[in-house]
């Protein structure tokens, strides 16, 4: 077997990406804006969607893209597929984080510790009393939509801003913004609320022949 390539694929940090918003309205003190977001995610027990995926520069420019289709389910199930312009497959079983990419013929795996639900995606897949505990929130309407900005209480986090864009009760988009101003922005279609998702989707069984990296933080 060849030595695993520790190279990071363009997909994987896509996912890995983040961008927060600005908004020139007033905001909700934050006590208030973590009760209407806890409002918003206490009852959201599975989610699918598929979604298009920017990452653009601190001056708005586009710097890659990416389409797929993602399965949450709480408490942690993640299935993350990225099918263009390439494959890639992140999976969270609840207790592992699988970051799959075919064409390397590689998989990292991660134990679900502190920094890696804190991701952007894995935060919508855990308890909602636990986020507002961990974030500051702020809260305004912004285009008829209902805007929740999160700003991490610690600095061991993998974004500055978090946003999340609901229109009723329903996500519709993530802003998020890492500590070099990079931007992602990730809008959702084909929304499915509390549908049912078949829970093998969060299994993932490595291919043979697949190189395995286990990381720890």
């Amino acid at each position: 077997m060849r030595e695993p390539t520790q190279r990071r694929s363009p997909a994987l940090a896509l996912a890995a990406s983040a961008l927060g918003l600005t908004f020139a309205a007033p905001m909700a003190w934050a006590n208030e804006a973590a009760e209407r977001l806890t409002e918003r995610l206490d009852p959201l027990e599975n989610y699918h969607a598929s979604f298009e995926q920017r990452i653009l520069d601190g001056s708005g420019q586009r710097l890659q893209s990416a389409h797929g289709e993602m399965w949450l389910s709480r408490p942690g199930l993640l299935r993350w597929e990225v099918d263009a312009p390439y494959s890639q497959t992140v999976v969270s079983d609840g207790e592992d984080v699988y970051l799959y990419d075919p064409d390397l013929e590689q998989v990292t795996v991660q134990a679900m510790d502190d920094r890696v639900t804190h991701t952007p995606a894995l935060l919508l897949s855990g308890s909602a009393t636990e986020l507002t505990a961990s974030y500051d929130v702020f809260y305004e309407q912004q285009d008829g939509d209902d805007v929740f900005t999160l700003i991490p209480t610690s600095a061991d986090t993998l974004f500055e801003e978090l946003s999340m864009v609901f229109d009723q009760q329903t996500l519709t988009e993530l802003w998020m913004m890492d500590s070099t101003g990079q931007r992602t922005s990730i809008t959702f279609s084909g929304i499915t609320r509390n549908g049912n998702i078949d829970r093998s989707l969060f299994d993932f069984d490595i291919p043979e022949g697949t190189d395995v990296i286990r990381e720890e933080w």
